[in-house]
């Protein structure tokens, strides 16, 4: 056997393959044929409308959860905000309250000692 034989047989092969190919798909086409292809564009139609309110609404969500991150992520630093001025005002009212015992105490001292005035 030489070249030529082989590249015709592989030839012969390929085209018994298109040919069964070729009624396959006009058993589909026929199967297809008529009201099926306007039913089948509908249905497409009707899924891309869908498709695109599922969308629609998936961004209107998703804008709600980026405020709502937004609203979070203010509310953590205004949080923080407080917790340093709760710190502050602790320390604050500690010292106070040590200065109003060591005035106390020396009130104290003072009457104990006589020279209250």
């Amino acid at each position: 056997m030489n070249f030529a034989t082989v590249a015709n047989l592989g030839t012969m092969i390929l085209c018994a393959a298109v040919l069964v190919q070729s009624v396959r798909m006009m058993r589909s086409l026929k199967a297809v044929r008529g009201g099926a292809i306007v039913e089948v564009v509908t249905l497409l139609d009707r899924s891309t409308a869908e498709a695109r309110m599922v969308l629609s609404e998936l961004k209107t969500a998703l804008g709600d959860c980026a405020g709502a991150a937004r609203a979070l992520a203010d509310g953590k630093a205004i949080a923080d905000e407080l917790t340093v001025m709760v710190g502050i005002a602790n320390a604050s009212a500690d010292r106070m309250a040590d200065a109003a015992h060591a005035a106390r105490r020396q009130h104290a001292e003072d009457r104990a000692q006589g020279s209250y005035t």
